[in-house]
């Protein structure tokens, strides 16, 4: 396996800003593509005559698609560059909009949200991978940072965005701006993103990629660091599928309005973020992690006490969903930093994996809150069970001896970020 040679003068013309403006940009493609469309969902029950079943799968097999497609395009990337993959797959992603402002059933619907998937996994596969390509110590953490932060702006207001334009344009409008956005981030790709890696289609072979994910998979850093990420990001994405359901038809909020309300959650992992990058500059990266796991301790408590105690309201739905929220502001930027730092060689299949382990776990706790079938118990279930999973995964992984000193071949073992 060769070397990913991510090329010093290509460090040199980006800068930390630079990378993590383009990152952010990169990475939000999945959740605004996720986040416009939630407000649509109660009303595409009764224009299609369908079942909430039915309309959940619009979110489940994007899921799908998204942590599939995630073990491919990291592994591209590696061997045909950064930018010609972003390209190619922000196409699949223009043209499942198209597809999806015109379907005549539902049906056609969920494959346009499936193909929507497919093409939204390079944003956060190509974002980790650039960031491991030209940084490995504290300016990495620092741009994750910056990246979760400008990352929450997006998610934050495309709930709102969405329930405007559908009040104001109809549903289709929102796939109107998802098509617009891949538009951008191709321009923005071709003018501002720098390659990073050296072509080399032999990181691309079948062999090639096995040893790749064998690595990974065998590896107890990885994978544990990994599952830290997986229990705390999957768990948004989770509760995407059963919020609308809960604020919209039991709370009783209108589209525009759940979408204001979904600035709380969105507001508190901003604050949380800016927090984290105050707290960076006297705390070491990892001591961050248990603070953050303690605020997604608490909100999986409130939520798995609150809404099997009370009748659900905005506040007590969305009070924990929040505090959980701010917590993940703390535990991404180290987490993200620590599974990709041994594996250089490998960026793309690194960045890749993490972001399947996240999504799929998002999709196995979709499905999961979708067997309980009742919304405000679905979410009282799966979400604290995730936040656990997350919270042990780490309270093994720093157990774990310190690695040794980074070298060109991942280390079998390793241990916490100091």
């Amino acid at each position: 396996m060769n070397v990913v040679a991510p090329g010093p003068a290509a460090a040199a013309r980006m800068s930390e800003r630079r990378v993590g403006v383009i990152g952010a940009l990169l990475a939000a493609v999945g959740p605004i593509s996720l986040a416009l469309f939630t407000p649509a969902m109660p009303e595409l029950v009764r224009i299609y005559d369908t079942t909430e079943a039915a309309v959940k799968l619009t979110l489940s097999l994007y899921f799908a698609g998204f942590a599939l497609a995630q073990l491919v395009c990291g592994p591209l990337s590696d061997g045909f560059g950064r930018k010609p993959v972003t390209i190619g797959f922000m196409g699949i992603f223009f043209a499942a909009s198209v597809l999806a402002m015109f379907a005549p059933t539902i049906e056609v619907l969920i494959v346009a949200r499936l193909l929507q998937g497919i093409g939204a996994a390079v944003g956060i596969a190509i974002a980790r991978a650039v960031v491991r390509d030209l940084f490995n110590d504290e300016r990495a953490v620092r741009i994750t940072n910056l990246i979760g932060i400008i990352l929450a702006l997006g998610p934050a207001i495309s709930p709102t965005l969405g329930g405007i334009a559908i009040e104001l344009a109809g549903w289709h409008s929102v796939f109107v701006l998802m098509a617009l956005m891949s538009v951008v981030v191709v321009f923005v790709t071709i003018l501002c993103l720098r390659e990073t890696v050296t072509r080399d289609l032999s990181r691309i072979r079948p062999a090639a990629l096995i040893r790749a994910y064998a690595t990974l998979l065998g590896n107890g850093y990885f994978m544990l660091s990994s599952l830290v990420i997986a229990g705390t990001m999957g768990a948004i994405y989770a509760q995407a599928t059963v919020l609308p359901f809960i604020l919209m038809d039991r709370v009783g909020l209108t589209p525009a309005q759940f979408g204001v309300g979904m600035l709380m959650q969105s507001g508190l992992f901003f604050a949380g973020s800016l927090v984290a990058r105050w707290t960076l500059r006297i705390l070491a990266p990892a001591r961050l992690v248990p603070i953050g796991l303690a605020f997604v301790a608490a909100g999986s408590l409130a939520m798995a006490v609150f809404l099997r105690v009370w009748e659900p309201t905005f506040l007590i739905v969305m009070a924990p969903v929040s505090l959980y929220a701010f917590g993940i502001a703390f535990v991404m930027p180290a987490m993200s930093v620590a599974a990709m730092a041994p594996f250089p060689r490998i960026a793309g299949s690194a960045s890749s994996m993490t972001g399947f382990l996240q999504m799929g776990t998002g999709l196995v706790g979709g499905l999961v809150a979708a067997l309980i079938g009742e919304p405000v118990t679905a979410l009282a279930i799966v979400v604290p069970a995730l936040g656990l999973i997350a919270i042990a995964s780490w309270a093994i992984w720093r157990l774990l001896p310190e690695p040794p000193p980074m070298t060109a071949t991942p280390p079998r073992h390793g241990g916490p970020v100091s």
